[in-house]
């Protein structure tokens, strides 16, 4: 089959999107699909939407050789009109592979309304749809209506080398010394690691550290309050902004972890739970959005309510200060992520999805 992606970027860059979309582009082209990637560059959100008008555009689309065309939802601004102009003399079924909803996410009421509108007509232009997660398919549901073909395909937690054993967990968790707690994100508000920094600045100092993996370029102002915020607080010592991290390294920096805590103000699922579940951590994540369709509040992690410091700062009080049900949260976070799909699996069953879905020419 050939197939097209389309996305804003390069399949290189960090963050759990790409990754999904690079190890799903990987897989099919191992099993002798060809892919095309088409990216489109990152711009303002304004400028994107010209794309819709782009006559370029829309002849390299029309004269792709293309059984099926897979998109990226984050690039909706450039083809929530430009798929409408494309589908009037079809050239193959259009896929959005929707693994974030920019409208869950909180902003003016005037953006919110104008990325709304254009989210809803650009799901209304697409025939079938891949979700990340049961959450955002009913968010999709809610903005577009049912009734095309979908599939829901959870993303997978072994992608990082090495694995960590019950007695290794139980090790890490009664070990003496602060508790160890890490947070995998690129530093961006919507991650909400200033409202981890205040949670821990409610606690006893000397008895945790927190440090932060990701990428320190996506958003400098947001870095720099970050930064300021800890420096205001006196946590210059305890909270380390490490940067971006490989995969061996941030599989090493799992294992001398002993918590997981990425209290977005929403995610659609979070790929970096399941791979710090995975490694024994419970996950502390926030109740917006798909996260508890991978943590059980109280059993193998805690959900708050979004930007609630008092909330975070007690639930990593008690794992701080109760070492017993550090352990028994532990253990049951590697049980639960043992659960969920690999990533071989989920990528198989999108190959299906994908194969039989109607319409496709003979």
């Amino acid at each position: 089959m050939r197939l097209g992606l389309l996305l804003y970027g390069s399949l290189d860059l960090l963050s759990g999107g790409f990754l999904y979309d690079r190890i799903l582009v990987d897989y099919l082209r191992s099993r002798g699909d060809e892919v095309e990637v088409i990216s489109l560059p990152w711009r303002s959100y304004p400028v994107s939407l010209l794309d819709n008008f782009s006559g370029a555009l829309l002849r390299r689309l029309r004269q792709a050789p293309l059984d099926l065309l897979l998109q990226d939802e984050l690039a909706h601004p450039s083809l929530f009109w430009l798929n409408r102009r494309l589908k009037s003399a079809p050239p193959y079924p259009i896929i959005s592979l929707v693994l974030h909803l920019r409208s869950c996410e909180t902003h003016p009421p005037g953006k919110q309304h104008l990325y709304r509108w254009v989210e809803q007509k650009y799901l209304d232009s697409v025939d079938g749809f891949i979700y990340i997660s049961h959450a955002i398919r009913r968010e999709v549901e809610r903005l577009a209506g049912d009734g095309r073909p979908w599939v829901v395909a959870h993303p997978g937690g072994d992608r990082l080398p090495g694995s960590t054993t019950p007695d290794d967990i139980s090790r890490r968790a009664l070990q003496s010394g602060p508790l160890e707690i890490v947070a995998v994100a690129n530093l961006i508000p919507r991650k909400g690691l200033h409202i981890l920094i205040a949670a821990l600045a409610r606690l006893p100092r000397g008895q945790w550290r927190l440090r932060v993996a990701g990428s320190l370029t996506d958003d400098p102002a947001y870095v720099r309050s970050l930064r300021q915020q800890i420096t205001e607080l006196g946590l210059d010592g305890p909270v380390m902004l490490l940067g971006p991290r490989s995969a061996a390294d941030l599989s090493s920096l799992l294992a001398q972890s002993q918590v997981l805590a990425v209290p977005s103000f929403y995610e659609a699922l979070g790929i970096v739970y399941l791979e710090g579940m995975r490694a024994g951590l419970p996950a502390i994540a926030s109740t917006s959005g798909g996260a508890q369709e991978v943590i059980t509040h109280g059993r193998d992690g805690f959900l708050v309510p979004p930007g609630n410091v008092p909330a975070l700062a007690d639930c990593l009080h008690l794992l701080l200060t109760d070492r017993q049900r550090l352990l028994a949260m532990s253990l049951a976070a590697r049980r639960r992520a043992g659960t969920h799909p690999t990533w071989g699996e989920t990528v198989a069953r999108i190959h299906r999805f994908l194969h039989e879905f109607p319409g496709l020419k003979p």
